[in-house]
């Protein structure tokens, strides 16, 4: 399952569960009373129920004892005052007066209450996940758990009122057991755990509601910006020109046995605009190459001499697709370095650079790893990266000096700038040679003349987009190549 944020949210702002907590507090210290934010909450919660489940007549509110649960309470009264059958499970009592107040008001619209080990999801037609939210952050485990296993087997739509229970609302990440959401109703402001890594598996479709209460102007600590999938700015393309104007790329890449990856990410660079791309490869992959893409250059190399007359020309340098790692990979990697040509590292490239350990680079550079290559740059298992996408990707920035972009579900860009998260791509994109087109994608915009942290969220943007379209026009079954028919028209959109 995938998440589909609503339009309207790209190049927004996602947030902590401490910074959306600030709010709410700060909101009520201004004298907005907590339960009409609540029904503020249920009323949006609501109307997407409504409309995504019209038929729907029973309903299981499972409710937690924050507001969480209160949120739920009042959906409960408002959905049983248009005819639909509610039962409320709470998990334990209200513990604060708001939610105790919106329990009493469900008792007054004669919502049904029941023990919550009498929930049984095979008798309702949708259950509402009012259970956990964002609060503390602490692996589901016992009968909850349980809980939750029977109702993602069952397969009943679930409506998840802010997060889906059991994720963590900073990181993304499921300790333990969730409950799986069909539509996740995100409250107030976006957080900003649900647009990465595992979240994608549970989110389902994510609809905002800011309940008429605009974010704080501030920037709060931990934000991220919601990548939309057109970029900001221009991109230069002046009208009288010739092919040195829009930037010569060298991609190094492409051992024995592995040009696929060079000739992909070359291909890309080319897609991407630039004026002219250089593939250095091993001897072997020339002629297919050329037959593949004649309106590349293609140079076989056997040794680090071989490519001086080559980074003598270029502006840019993609370094690793394929590259190994045996002696002659080594050779080519040690010139591209001593070159100090802006460079972006990639799959091969990034796990030779981290050989030395984490060191922070000495010329213009940009790092594109996923998940793996990421924990072997940080010195550190591949889980603990993935238990917190957002800091490993602070991490990389930190003590590389270099804007990274750490792949996977949900891409997260770390540059100057702060921290970024893509809205676009989706699960047919997880297949071989994606990752190179990324890559050459980012060295022709770079050539080009862009910004490097400009050049690198375009290429995630850009990229995540054109899988999406590729999804909707060949099916779930794709190839990186099938991207490459949806760069022309994206970079159009882009130049008006």
């Amino acid at each position: 399952m995938t998440c589909a944020p609503v339009p309207g949210m790209s190049d927004a702002l996602a947030y902590t569960a401490a910074a959306a907590q600030a709010h709410d507090r700060a909101l009520q210290a201004e004298g907005m009373p907590g339960l009409r934010l609540m029904r503020r909450a249920a009323q949006a919660a609501l109307t997407t129920l409504q409309g995504s489940w019209p038929e729907a007549r029973q309903l299981a509110i499972l409710a937690g004892p924050g507001h969480n649960g209160g949120d739920g309470a009042v959906l409960a009264s408002l959905a049983q005052g248009r005819g639909l059958a509610c039962t409320i499970f709470y998990l334990s009592p209200p513990k604060s007066a708001d939610a105790q107040r919106a329990q009493d008001f469900a008792e007054a619209a004669g919502v049904a209450f029941a023990p919550f080990d009498q929930f049984d999801p095979s008798a309702f037609d949708l259950v509402v996940d009012g259970l956990l939210g964002t609060g503390p952050a602490r692996p589901v485990r016992g009968a909850l758990a349980h809980c939750f296993e029977r109702v993602n087997a069952q397969g009943v739509p679930v409506l998840a009122l802010d997060l889906p229970s059991g994720l963590e609302a900073d990181t993304g990440a499921a300790p333990g057991a969730v409950l799986r959401a069909t539509v996740t109703q995100s409250l107030l402001l976006p957080k900003r755990g649900a647009f990465t890594g595992e979240a994608r598996n549970w989110v389902g479709t994510l609809t905002h509601a800011d309940l008429a209460c605009p974010p704080p102007a501030e920037v709060l600590e931990g934000t991220v910006t919601l990548l939309g999938p057109r970029p900001s700015g221009a991109l230069p393309r002046p009208a009288a020109a010739h092919k040195g104007v829009f930037g010569r790329v060298l991609v190094v890449a492409g051992g024995e046995g592995m040009g696929g990856a060079g000739l992909l990410a070359a291909e890309a660079a080319l897609r991407a605009g630039a004026g002219a791309v250089t593939l250095a490869t091993a001897s072997a992959h020339v002629a297919p190459a050329l037959a593949r893409c004649p309106e590349l250059m293609v140079r076989g190399v056997t040794h680090r001499r071989d490519l001086a007359p080559l980074l003598a020309r270029a502006d840019a340098v993609l370094l690793g697709p394929g590259l190994g790692l045996d002696g002659w990979a080594r050779q080519l990697f040690g010139a591209v370095v001593e070159a100090r040509l802006p460079t972006v590292f990639d799959a091969d490239g990034l796990t030779l650079l981290a050989e030395p350990g984490p060191r922070a680079l000495p010329f213009p550079a940009l790092l594109t790893p996923h998940p793996g290559e990421a924990g072997r740059l940080l010195g550190c298992p591949t889980a603990f990266v993935e238990s917190d996408r957002f800091a490993a990707a602070q991490a990389l920035f930190a003590d590389y000096g270099a804007p990274t972009v750490l792949k996977g579900a949900g891409a997260i860009v770390a540059n100057q700038a702060g921290l970024a998260v893509s809205l676009g791509g989706n699960s047919a994109m997880a297949t071989a040679g994606m990752g190179d087109v990324l890559a050459g994608l980012t060295a022709g915009l770079w050539a080009q003349g862009l910004a490097a942290e400009a050049a690198l969220t375009a290429a995630v943007q850009l990229h995540g987009e054109a899988g999406d379209r590729a999804v909707e026009h060949r099916g779930p079954s794709l190839l990186a190549r099938d991207l490459f028919d949806e760069f022309g028209p994206l970079l159009k959109a882009w130049a008006r």
